[in-house]
């Protein structure tokens, strides 16, 4: 699976980066025939609490998911993302 980081206007920590590459790589194991992800980071309102924004939207065939979580850290706000994207996985498979 091809994973895409977009980091809005700050620059992207390596440790961040591997952290979202292992953890959004795990989800190509529940739906294998997914393209690719597209991760955008942004923080919103710098100097407040709750300011961090991620959004991922996995790419497959037929309909792409998606999911967009606010809070303190990326590392929780994509975590909490993850969490939805399964939900979504798992209604996809009962359809079938």
């Amino acid at each position: 699976m091809n994973i895409s980081i977009n980091a809005v206007k700050f620059r992207l920590a390596e440790k961040l980066e591997d952290f979202i590459n292992e953890k959004v790589s795990k989800l190509d194991k529940l739906i294998p025939d997914a393209i690719g992800a597209e991760i955008t980071l942004k923080v919103s309102k710098p100097a407040t609490e709750n300011n961090k924004v991620v959004d991922i939207k996995l790419l497959i065939k037929g309909d792409d998911l998606f999911a967009s979580k606010q809070g303190d850290s990326f590392e929780q706000c994509l975590l909490e993302c993850i969490d939805a994207i399964k939900v979504q996985i798992a209604k996809i498979k009962e359809k079938k």
